[in-house]
């Protein structure tokens, strides 16, 4: 790399936000560069959304294989092999990351890999060569936050999880959040012991109560143990390799610890000083509206932002910055009404207002539920039961906000997201006629 070249825009990070943002920039006709020390594709292709996503599905033939044998089917022999699954996601997950440095190749987005610091408003080094810069973009994600306990070098993380050498006979997850409960699925349908350990009393807490009271029960019923109240202490690798992990005044032994207690913004090592960049108490890039630092020439989008960590978020992000700056069209995020979804066993998601959130701001909610056995369940003779559930303003019908558990609720959900975003009514959702038998249908059917 020759030495101070000159480009529109410098992005820091070849993550979804960032390779959204220098493709679309580069398109209005900027010159672009990005760089990445990592992998191309980021947290959700490489370590994230993409992998677990695809141990989810290969966890469920779990349960699949034993359903099939009410449905008919005959399956001795069926066996599980951790590596053949294991192996084939990563190499899935190759194969996306390539895609991902051809989209940017295509859009002729110079690609540089090593590690970028900030020496100045529009100046970096990558590994002690300059880049001018009018604007640069950070966009480096966020990383899976350590707990500050002794031992804690004996977990794990997202990170690490994908690349086990094997399944834990017995394995304990940290955390409350969407990261431990899906991770608690994945390996209680591959055979492992799971126990969930919360320094509090509640798991998924931005959720709606009934919801992710439901996935509790559920996964009780499955046989993962949880914890409550029960802040991690140490761990401590014994003479037989097991981990000895103390929480509170008692102990756990397992052959693995996977700390999911949460992820912090990327922001060490970037030299954002240097520019005058301000970060927050998180260490999280402030920006405005528009996605711009402290330092005028300086953007931030992603999970580096803290603002909502999602995927689809920092898609947005990359896209609005890039308009807004290069394409000479203000353009703002509207972060109201984001749909989300929990992949655990089995799935749920939600969008708008929880009930709780709706009575605390509106006053006057009416609450539809739908609380039934799939009809799959029920062949299957799978004592297991979804739950749909609409939270709708009273004053003058309208949905305010969308909740359910069961199977392919993520999928279900993501239309009725439409219906939440465009303010429709309770009536209107009433007229519409069912598709017959589906699940779905329960949404238009709630008297």
């Amino acid at each position: 790399m020759s030495t101070g070249i000159n480009y529109d825009l410098l992005v820091i990070g070849a993550g979804s936000g960032g390779v959204r943002a220098a493709r679309i920039a580069s398109g209005l006709g900027a010159k672009v560069a990005i760089v990445e020390e990592h992998r191309i594709g980021g947290t959700c292709v490489v370590r994230g959304c993409v992998p677990k996503k695809l141990l989810v599905y290969g966890a469920h033939f779990a349960e699949d294989l034993e359903d099939a044998r009410r449905f008919g089917w005959q399956l001795a022999g069926a066996a599980f092999d951790w590596p053949t699954l294991r192996d084939n996601v990563l190499a899935e997950v190759t194969r996306l990351s390539g895609l991902y440095r051809q989209t940017l190749e295509t859009h002729k987005v110079d690609i540089f890999e090593g590690h970028a610091a900030i020496t100045g408003p529009n100046s970096a080094q990558i590994d002690g060569h300059k880049i001018n810069a009018k604007f640069i973009l950070v966009a480096t994600g966020a990383r899976p936050q350590i707990a500050a306990v002794p031992g804690i070098e004996h977990a794990i993380t997202s990170n690490e999880v994908f690349h086990l050498d094997k399944l834990p006979e017995r394995i304990l997850i940290a955390g409350g959040g969407y990261i431990a409960n899906e991770f608690a699925g994945i390996f209680n349908e591959l055979g492992s012991k799971v126990t969930v350990v919360n320094r509090g009393d509640q798991i998924l807490r931005s959720y709606d109560a009934q919801i992710r009271d439901r996935l509790l029960q559920i996964s009780m019923s499955k046989g993962i143990q949880f914890l409550f109240n029960a802040p991690l202490k140490s761990i401590e690798r014994r003479a037989n390799g097991m981990l000895d992990v103390r929480l509170g005044d008692t102990s756990v032994e397992c052959d693995a610890m996977l700390c999911a207690v949460g992820r912090v913004p990327n922001t060490e090592a970037l030299g954002l000083d240097t520019a005058g960049v301000e970060l927050d108490a998180n260490g999280a890039v402030k920006v405005d509206e528009y996605s711009r630092s402290t330092c005028p020439s300086i953007y931030a989008v992603g999970d580096v932002t803290n603002r909502v960590q999602l995927t689809p978020v920092a898609i947005r992000e990359g896209q609005a910055f890039a308009e807004t700056v290069f394409g000479n069209q203000p353009t703002k995020v509207d972060y109201n009404c984001i749909p989300s979804a929990v992949f655990s066993h089995p799935p749920l998601a939600g969008v708008g207002l929880t009930e709780a959130q709706a009575r605390s701001r509106l006053g006057s909610v009416k609450v539809y539920t739908s609380d039934f056995r799939p009809m799959r369940n029920v062949l299957a003779n799978r004592n297991e039961r979804a739950l749909f559930k609409l939270v709708v303003d009273d004053t003058d019908d309208r949905i305010v906000g969308a909740h359910m558990i069961g199977p392919d609720a993520p999928e279900i959900l993501q239309p009725l997201a439409v219906a939440v975003k465009a303010r429709l009514r309770k009536a209107q959702l009433d007229e519409c006629v069912a598709i017959h038998p589906t699940m779905a249908e329960e949404l238009v059917l709630m008297k």
